[in-house]
């Protein structure tokens, strides 16, 4: 697979939406490209999620998965062009998904078709998940239970393509959204009775927005708490006696988020209950030790800690990094684009740090 089929295959896929729970057709594309040039090896479906195992795919060997995302977010309202048209000028290749993650993805293809018959110390295999955009049940999550089911218990470490400007994101915090309501008492404002929801909730939001925790990673720093929505009352004159808020939670390592969902319940009064909206969205860091952190600083990359979320958040347990080509900032944005540069150096990027891996573990 050259520069060249790597383009013209992101190309395939800018031209195929491929939005949210909808990758049906870009997946389609993805497993006849693989099939067309993996040999005895054949992609495998799990709903829109594409898996391919080497033909001797050994388990006594450390398990890695090379994984990236096939679908992309809505095309923005101020887009200049068909954003489902893609067109190359002045060394870029313009189009929805083409740095987020469709760069790092066919660069990932072609670097797994690259090693796939290599006697390597350890096993490669290749997962195209879906839904990532939106964290959804039929993405990597789906995947996961897929690849269980089929008898893969373990997975020892995991290498994440997305627009990281080749640089390795070695953590990235994780996420809790609560519903929180605080209860009052009605009455009729102009003679102040009643005990008002609003005052409460105050109170509340205020010790939420003080709470320290004993413990903090020494990756990601302290929990980040915001109150970000709130609603109460339903006319001037009447004193609410209910109100309800939002407050988003960006959580570490240092505590699970179920943990961390208790702590903060029990920062509030016993006027407010804290419901999280999902637990599932983890902290990921991975030890700067590890030979995957190690093979990336070998090459002259430097970690760092991502802030934005990935695939990396659902994997739980699996020692990750994120990497690939593109940059961040280019994400979810109008008129999106890649280098055409940017993908020849991803795919060289892929096989360095997959090569460094090797000699890494061969040390151990």
């Amino acid at each position: 697979m050259t520069d060249k089929d790597a383009v013209e295959l992101l190309k395939s896929l800018i031209a195929t939406p491929s939005l949210s729970r909808d990758e049906s057709r870009a997946a389609d594309i993805v497993e006849n490209f693989i099939n067309s040039r993996c040999g005895a090896c054949k992609a495998q479906r799990a709903g829109n999620n594409i898996v391919v195992f080497p033909e001797y795919f050994d388990l006594a060997k450390p398990v890695v998965m090379l994984n990236s995302h096939i679908d992309t977010v809505k095309p923005a309202a101020s887009y200049s062009f068909d954003p489902f048209t893609p067109f190359e000028r002045d060394g870029k290749l313009y189009g929805l998904g083409s740095n987020d993650a469709g760069a790092p993805l066919v660069s990932l293809i072609a670097a797994f078709l690259s090693i796939k018959d290599k006697d390597l110390p350890y096993s490669p295999f290749l997962a195209v998940s879906a839904e990532e955009e939106v964290g959804g049940e039929g993405g990597i999550r789906h995947l996961l239970k897929f690849l269980e089911n089929e008898g893969l218990t373990r997975i020892d470490m995991a290498i994440v393509g997305e627009p990281t400007s080749l640089q390795p994101a070695i953590a990235e915090r994780g996420l809790l959204v609560l519903d929180c309501v605080t209860t009052g008492v009605t009455g009729h404002a102009a003679r102040n009775e009643g005990i008002n929801a609003i005052y409460r909730a105050i109170d509340d939001i205020a010790a939420l927005r003080s709470c320290r925790f004993e413990k903090v990673s020494s990756v990601l720093g302290p929990i980040k708490i915001s109150v970000t929505q709130i609603e109460a009352g339903r006319q001037h004159n009447v004193v609410p006696d209910e109100c309800r808020w939002v407050a988003d939670i960006r959580t570490t390592d240092a505590y699970s988020n179920e943990e961390t969902a208790v702590m903060l319940q029990n920062a509030v009064s016993e006027h407010t209950t804290v419901k999280p909206r999902s637990t599932r969205v983890h902290a990921s860091v991975i030890s700067e030790t590890h030979p995957l952190v190690r093979a990336a600083v070998a090459m002259g990359k430097t970690p760092f800690v991502s802030p934005t979320t990935s695939d990396m958040s659902l994997m739980h347990g699996i020692p990750s990094l994120k990497i690939g080509p593109g940059e961040s900032s280019r994400s979810h944005t109008a008129d999106e684009f890649i280098y055409l540069t940017e993908i020849e150096q991803g795919i060289d990027t892929y096989m360095r740090l997959l090569d460094n891996l090797a000699k890494e573990l061969k040390r151990q």
